[in-house]
């Protein structure tokens, strides 16, 4: 044994191999050590990144209860009015990060791991370092009780949001705002949200505050309204870090039918906590270790920019802490909402009206290149939509049943493609079919 270091729930011993010693064959070893040394979750680090040792963390006997007041501090003067305290790392050093740098952060973990938690450090880390004119929240709660708390903060651009729809709507309109900030930006010729504020601040007009946008459940959002959400989520992380949106995503199932494909491409930042499997720490972390954690917010965080994986106690707060610090917020200002912003935007309300302006749930945006692309590579697949169109096996799934239903192909039999070329000359035609495909109406040379 070459070190020790002990933190406030798990103890790392750093062992140095003999000469010849695979590294493989100590980490084969977790469930002998777990049986010698009479403990429970052991986690093996083969090797320490950066070191020449293999490191079997243990937990403590005693654990120690880790609070935010006992890592709060004044933060260097570079961080953002996003700067978040995490909790203690296994030597007891406090751990804080930049959720203005991340730009976006996903939490996993399973009932009671922690992660509800995790989401109150931050919000009251925000609280209490930033005023309403620097963040605005619109803050997501399909559960109804987990972020109750804050409903009376002037900080939420809208009431806590539980409705599924409602929660799309807001999305809808978060991608909005984005896309009126850059047309700012642009007038402006800033590139990043703090050039932005400098120049309008210079023209005398008011500074642009940063947006965070929290999910508590995105499980129960993807269930209902898996097309809105999925498509607003991935727009919102792939284009608005520079205009001061950040997004905080959590869920208690991390399996791939929640956190996407799209989704972890472009959600860098994760924090998981205690998972069932291997296979759900993999979803979350691409790598194993989730599995051994010990639940009760102990958690590996993994930062924007590396794959290294950094374990932390996180930091306790109670329910008294977390409604002081809502009393003390309350009288900064009134509140000022915005409910229009819990209803489809015009843009988005016109997509999903039929001809009669009725909604139609059987409508997708992206049906009519769904069609042109089984027609132009006379084949019909989940697959294929799925790298044409660059969405997730769920929504190219039901884009292949809508194409079914609507007859421009067949259904499956057995193992066999659906087959359509008989739907084609009425498609192309203009016969019954010529609704479905709105393209069957262009001169030949378009055609072509």
């Amino acid at each position: 044994m070459v070190g020790q270091i002990s933190g406030p729930r798990v103890t790392r011993y750093e062992l140095q191999l003999a000469p010849g010693t695979k590294v493989s064959k100590v980490a084969a070893l977790k469930d002998d050590l777990s049986y010698s040394l009479a403990t429970t979750e052991i986690r093996i680090l083969a090797p320490i990144p950066g070191k020449q040792a293999v490191g079997v963390e243990l937990p403590n006997l005693q654990p120690n209860l880790v609070t935010l007041g006992d890592i709060y501090e004044d933060l260097p003067s570079t961080a953002s009015p996003l700067a978040v305290w995490l909790g203690k790392d296994i030597s007891g050093s406090a751990v804080w990060t930049d959720l203005a740098r991340m730009p976006h952060l996903l939490i996993a973990g399973t009932t009671g791991s922690g992660k509800s938690g995790c989401i109150n450090t931050l919000l009251t880390s925000i609280l209490l370092r930033s005023t309403p004119d620097e963040v605005r929240m619109i803050l997501i709660d399909p559960k109804r009780i987990e972020l109750g708390f804050y409903e009376s903060i002037p900080h939420l651009l809208t009431p806590v949001v539980s409705s599924p729809k409602q929660a799309a709507a807001a999305l809808a309109n978060v991608v909005t705002e984005m896309e009126r900030r850059y047309e700012k930006l642009s007038i402006v010729r800033a590139r990043n949200l703090a050039e932005a504020n400098r120049s309008l601040r210079q023209r005398g007009e008011q500074a642009l505050p940063y947006l965070l946008v929290v999910i508590d459940e995105l499980a129960d959002l993807m269930m209902i309204s898996p097309q809105e959400v999925e498509d607003a989520i991935i727009r919102l992380a792939q284009k608005s870090r520079a205009v001061g949106i950040h997004l905080v995503l959590a869920t208690q199932r991390p399996s791939v039918d929640v956190i996407t494909g799209m989704i972890k491409a472009n959600v860098p930042s994760r924090i998981a906590f205690a998972v069932s499997s291997q296979t759900d720490s993999r979803v979350i972390l691409d790598a194993s270790g989730a599995e051994a954690l010990l639940g009760q917010g102990d958690m590996l965080f993994k930062p924007l920019g590396t794959s290294r994986l950094q374990r932390v106690q996180g930091a306790y707060v109670s329910e008294e802490e977390v409604a002081l610090v809502v009393d003390q917020c309350r009288v900064q200002r009134e509140q000022e909402l915005d409910e229009s912003l819990l209803e489809l935007p015009e843009v988005f309300a016109e997509d999903v009206d039929d001809d009669d302006g009725e909604f139609d749930p059987d409508e997708d945006p992206l049906l009519e290149k769904a069609i042109e692309i089984v027609v132009q590579t006379q084949t019909a697949s989940v697959s294929l939509l799925q790298r044409r169109l660059r969405v997730g096996y769920t929504r190219a799934g039901r884009l292949i049943d809508m194409l079914e239903r609507r007859g421009i192909i067949s259904g499956y039999e057995g193992s066999k493609p659906p087959s359509f070329a008989s739907v084609l000359p009425r498609c192309w035609g203009g016969g019954g079919l010529a609704s479905a495909c709105p393209w069957a109406t262009k001169p030949e040379e378009e055609r072509a």
